[in-house]
Parts: structure tokens; C-alpha cells; sequence
């Protein structure tokens, strides 16, 4: 395995192949996970240490909005194969959408996954208290258009939490061989929230020791056009789980240190409709904290 191999690991997402074609909607639906990666998928969420660090970052703001407004339904825009719906559903009722048929499987959570397009219009679904978009965003051409519509399935005093690429010096291989359209600065995605008529509430960088090695990683594998060649593995089970507390650790110094960059970025939205008190991004240190301040 190669350095700039080792390297790829430390940001991994869906590698995907696009196929090509006209009158594409918003959302790239002709682009699909690699068959080899949609297999290996769930191994990867289980136990690589970059899905195991994201997720626990992930549920200290769930339950810090579901604090705040209980979240009786959840949809999960980008689920795969419901990886995520154990921890979801110990707050709500959860949904999903996923519109890459190769990424399901009779799984227990199969009823509740709808294999439909991304443009489908999610409001016909109903309304929830909290949708999710988890690295989804930066697929998607139209960004904008996309917010417009998932807000449309935000209860009015609901919430949106997303997360997506950072930085866009980042941008190498891995970005194109993954189908991204952009990596996003705070700034940009706080504007394109804004746009589509939310009130963002939370900006947060994460990954942020991971920043150097991503440098390293664009250097030795700087993107290419028609560059599709992309895989990710587990690395050795010591490492796995250093890294696993490494990140651990970045988190918690987290709740008393605003890390001015990451790899990653975390944007809470908020649906306006309410006199609801969303938390803010003051109170992003530290999820466990009461109070915050507005988003600057």
C-alpha cells in the first residue's frame, strides 16, 4: 500500500462512479456507489475509526437538540442500508431516503428506507423535527435547490443537521474519485443555508488534527481529471482504535477550544416558524452546555 494510499484513509466517503448522461435534475442521480465500496460498506461504518469518531461526534448534538425539541420523527436523507437508525431511533421515529438501490439490503430497517431520487419531493412524506443530510450535501450540483426542498420536510421549529467536506484547498483525488462538486468553508455553507431559508444556529469544524495529513494527502495525489481510482481500508486494530481516541480526544478539548479549521464541517439549520430556542454557536464547544449565543 502506497503513502498517498495510507493517507486516503484519513477522509474517507462513498467512492463513486458517474456514468454519464443529459437533463440531470439537482442531484446527480446517474452517479452511483462503486459496486466493490457499497459492499464493503457497512464493514467500514462498523469499524473504520473515522465513521466511529463522526458518529460519536454526531450524537452529542442529536441529543442536545432532541434536548431541546423532542425529535418524534426523523428522516435520514442519504441513509445507505439505515446504518445510523439504531442510534436515531432511540429518539424518534426514524425514515430514511437513499436513491442508490445497490447500497440496500433486506435489513431490518428496509420497510422504513424509501429507494426513491433525492429530488423527489420530500414534503410528501410528511413533516419531521429533524432531518439529516451526513455528507451528502457536497453531491448534490444544486445545493441550494436541494436545502429549498429538504426545508420544505422540516417541521416549522425544526431542525437540519449537516454535515460535508471543508476547506477547498483540500480538494484531490479523493474528491474527485467521490463525485464532490465543492468542499465547503464555513462562510459558504452558512450563506447557502441562509438562502435557502434557514436559520443556521451551529458551525462547527471538526477533524482538525486531520488537516496536515490531508495537506500531505493533496500533494502526493492532487486531483485529476476522469480520476476514479479510490479505495479505503481499516487500518491495523491498535492504530484503528488510537485514532479512534485521538479523535476522542480532539472532542473533548473541543468544549472549551473553537477549532478555527477541520477536514469536516457541522452546520445545525433551523426552520423558522417558532419561538423555539435552537442551541447556538457559542454552545458548540460543548454540546452538554445550556445556553449559547447567536451564530456569528
Amino acid at each position: 500500500m502506497t503513502l498517498a494510499s495510507e493517507i486516503a484513509s484519513i477522509e474517507p466517503s462513498f467512492a463513486r462512479q458517474s456514468e454519464g448522461g443529459a437533463g440531470k435534475p439537482f442531484i446527480e442521480r446517474d452517479r452511483r456507489v462503486r459496486s466493490d465500496y457499497s459492499c464493503n460498506y457497512r464493514n467500514l461504518w462498523e469499524r473504520h475509526w473515522w465513521w466511529r469518531a463522526r458518529e460519536h461526534y454526531l450524537r452529542g448534538w442529536i441529543e442536545r437538540i432532541h434536548r431541546q425539541r423532542r425529535c418524534e420523527r426523523i428522516l435520514d436523507v442519504g441513509c445507505g442500508d439505515g446504518l445510523f437508525f439504531d442510534v436515531l431511533s432511540q429518539y424518534g421515529e426514524v425514515e430514511g431516503i437513499e436513491p442508490d438501490s445497490s447500497l440496500l439490503s433486506e435489513s431490518r430497517w428496509r420497510p422504513k428506507i424509501r429507494n426513491v431520487p433525492l429530488d423527489h419531493g420530500f414534503d410528501r412524506f410528511g413533516q419531521y423535527d429533524l432531518v439529516l443530510m451526513l455528507d451528502v450535501l457536497e453531491h448534490i450540483e444544486s445545493d441550494e435547490q436541494a436545502l429549498r426542498q429538504i426545508k420544505a420536510a422540516v417541521r416549522p421549529g425544526g431542525s437540519l443537521l449537516i454535515t460535508v467536506p471543508a476547506l477547498s484547498w483540500l480538494w484531490s483525488a479523493h474528491d474527485v474519485a467521490n463525485a464532490h462538486f465543492r468542499r465547503y468553508h464555513a462562510s459558504s455553507l452558512r450563506l447557502v443555508l441562509q438562502r435557502a431559508g434557514f436559520e443556521v444556529k451551529v458551525l462547527r469544524y471538526f477533524f482538525f488534527w486531520t488537516v496536515a495529513p490531508l495537506v500531505a494527502r493533496r500533494w502526493l495525489a492532487p486531483a485529476t481529471p476522469g480520476s476514479t481510482e479510490y479505495s479505503v481500508s481499516i487500518p491495523a486494530s491498535t492504530l484503528n482504535q488510537s485514532l479512534i481516541w485521538l479523535c476522542r480526544v480532539e472532542q473533548a478539548l473541543g468544549r472549551v477550544i473553537r477549532w478555527p479549521l477541520g477536514t469536516s464541517l457541522l452546520a445545525v439549520a433551523r426552520r423558522p416558524g417558532t419561538d423555539f430556542d435552537e442551541p447556538r454557536d457559542a454552545d458548540c464547544a460543548n454540546p452538554e452546555t445550556r445556553g449559547c449565543s447567536s451564530a456569528r
